[in-house]
């Protein structure tokens, strides 16, 4: 039996569509509110469990007889009032996933991080990887330090004798739901809503391929061991333009300067307090939009066999999923 967390999002779903398409049993751990139609029909092929990762309790009844887990639950957002929330699901609910895995003798755990969690630079050089040593600086969000937080539950649970891989997938995009994620972001594309580029740039993956590389992590990773998931590095106007060009429309014709995005980003933040709203930019994801940071996603196709989808085909399969 195989267990997955955060089987009702972007990401959980594809693993979850995938591992049931390989015939493997699986049992999701999700909260009795979520939304199963990213699922679809595969939601009737999966053992549901109800609650949450924050809930030691009903991730312990989850475990019960499991040899894998998937832990892809987490919360992704950059407004400073999410930042309990993130702390609560991303790392508390890591390390309940992590001790649970320790109490139920799991075979294998595998944890979805992010590139975030290998810190950022307000300067970047070169091509990051996973020998990357956390940082700290402005340029790391909230979310990233979260998820570095929750990196390192999963690394004690190693050192207490936990099977356990990591991998760190770069910005995700492929079909989705409506109003979330980089999903949103096309829609806006689509719908001719992004007057200018982000000068910097950042690498990208498919969420279809990230769903294989966790699957790979499962069968082919080195215990204690981190793979980055990442098929392209490129800048953002390179991104919106793929976008839009697969949707039909045109492309963003400007690339805003730095400037405007730092000024954005503290405009944003003072009407999100406000508001008591969260923001749609705050000055840390503004300063990663302005620079470019580069990452290297060749460890996982070395050493897990995983072959990466070009960015144009997943624009493409992004555009054939807008309404």
């Amino acid at each position: 039996m195989i267990l997955v967390t955060g089987a009702t999002g972007f990401v959980g779903s594809a693993l979850v569509r995938q591992l049931v398409g390989e015939g493997e049993a699986v049992r999701i751990l999700r909260r009795p509110t979520s939304s199963l139609d990213l699922l679809g029909d595969t939601a009737g092929a999966v053992e549901h469990a109800l609650g949450d990762v924050t809930d030691m309790d009903a991730v312990v009844q989850a475990m019960a007889g499991v040899g894998t887990v998937y832990h892809v639950a987490a919360v992704m957002a950059f407004g400073g009032r999410a930042e309990r929330s993130m702390r609560r699901v991303n790392v508390g609910g890591t390390a309940n996933v992590v001790n649970a895995a320790l109490m139920a003798g799991a075979e294998r755990l595998v944890h979805t991080s992010s590139i975030a969690a290998l810190g950022r630079s307000l300067h970047p050089t070169g091509l990051m990887d996973e020998t990357a040593e956390w940082t700290s600086s402005p340029a790391n969000t909230a979310y990233a330090v979260s998820k570095r937080d929750a990196a390192l539950e999963v690394r004690r649970g190693v050192a207490e004798g936990l099977d356990a891989v990591t991998v760190c997938p770069a910005l995700v995009f492929g079909p989705g739901r409506s109003g979330e994620g980089t999903f949103a972001l096309a829609e806006r594309v689509a719908a001719g809503r992004v007057p200018m580029a982000p000068p910097g740039g950042t690498a990208v993956v498919d969420v279809a391929d990230v769903a294989t590389g966790l699957r790979l992590a499962a069968r082919a990773g080195v215990s204690g061991e981190r793979y980055v998931l990442a098929a392209q590095n490129l800048l953002w106007a390179d991104i919106l333009r793929a976008l839009a060009e697969a949707a039909g429309v045109s492309p963003p014709r400007r690339v805003a300067a730095p400037w405007m995005l730092r000024l954005g980003g503290a405009l944003a933040e003072v009407g999100a307090a406000v508001l008591r709203s969260e923001p749609a930019l705050t000055r840390a994801t503004a300063q990663n939009a302005s620079a470019t940071y580069r990452y290297d996603g060749s460890k996982a196709a070395r050493d897990l066999g995983l072959t990466y989808r070009s960015f144009e085909e997943t624009a493409a399969r992004v555009a054939s999923a807008l309404g």
